[in-house]
Parts: structure tokens; sequence; C-alpha cells
């Protein structure tokens, strides 16, 4: 799904960055050990963590998203999968988690949306906050899925790849942080 948002969001994409791996929970502690450090350095965030809470004999990792800003959470997984499937995943719970974003989006510095997968490579999920973020300009960072790296590589073709270390999240930012803080404080009339 091309829109003429997802034209600027490529516009956008030097301020992106991806952690490919398949490993949900290390990299979600990840983002959220970036996120407190970024608080105390005193920016603003959003964004999106999941948090695997699905029963635990399950295959499937879906749980909840949790609001980064509101703390709200936003069920993932269903008990029983739709009929044409076997998977868990609750398509809904994902949007209306990227819809809570959306309004936050403006106000921030940077934002973390805690996968690029496959409800998000058809248009859908957290897609909606991906083309916001892009679409203001906001840095973004993620992660996507091995097997659903060639739709992130469609949508985002010049994000930055990092490996899963916190080294790596830390070069990231100090390589955009001059230009947001720039741009923000331009916004901000500051």
């Amino acid at each position: 799904m091309i829109t003429a948002v997802t034209e600027q969001v490529r516009m956008a994409q030097n301020a992106i960055a991806a952690i490919l791996s398949a490993e949900t929970a290390p990299i979600q502690a990840l983002f959220l050990n970036a996120v407190a450090r970024w608080r105390a350095a005193g920016l603003a965030v959003c964004g999106l963590i999941e948090e695997s809470d699905g029963p635990a004999e399950s295959r499937c990792s879906a749980g909840s998203l949790r609001n980064l800003v509101t703390g709200e959470r936003f069920a993932m997984y269903l008990d029983e999968p739709p009929a044409h499937t076997s998977c868990h995943l609750d398509e809904l719970g994902v949007t209306a988690a990227g819809e809570s974003v959306l309004e936050q989006i403006a106000g921030s510095d940077v934002v973390v949306l805690s996968k690029f997968g496959k409800v998000e490579a058809v248009g859908s999920g957290l897609f909606c906050a991906f083309e916001a973020a892009g679409a203001l300009g906001k840095p973004v960072i993620t992660s996507v899925a091995p097997k659903h790296s060639y739709p992130w590589e469609r949508f985002a073709p010049t994000a930055t790849m990092i490996r899963a270390q916190q080294a790596e999240i830390d070069g990231w930012w100090k390589s955009i942080a001059p230009a947001v803080l720039r741009q923000g404080l331009a916004a901000s009339g500051r």
C-alpha cells in the first residue's frame, strides 16, 4: 500500500533505524533501556513496547502493546484465531495501539515502535504510526523479523539497519541527534 504519505516517509528515512531480529523480548528490553536514557536526557519519547503476556505454552509471542506515554495496554493475542488462519495475532488490537500514538508523535523527539511485522507489511497494525512519524520527519526505531525484511525494505529502503546492542542504538541516535534537536528547537520556537 503506497500512498502520498509513504513518499514523504521515504524522504525522512535517514532518521529510521531497525533491528533485524526474530527475538522479541531482548529487543523490547533494549528499547525500554533506550527510552529511559532518552527521557533522562530530557527527550520526549512516544511509541509502543511489546510485552509478551500470551500463554506460556503458546508458540505465538503476541501479548500486548503498551503506549509509552499513557501506559495504556492493547491486547494483541486472540484466544481463538480467526477461521482463515492459525495465527492468534489480534490485528485490530495492534491497529488500535498504532492509532493511540498518532497524536503524540508531533510532540515527540523520537518514536519507538515495537515491530514492523506481517500486519504492517500489508498497511495495517502500526503502519499508520510509521507513516505519521515519517511524514513529520520524526526519528523512529523499530525491529523487523527477518521474514518481513522484504516489505520493510520496500517501505523504508534507506533505513539504517543496526544490531541488537545498546551501543548500536546509541550510535544511531548520536548520528541523528544534532539534526533532530535543531528541528525540535525550531519547531518549538526555543
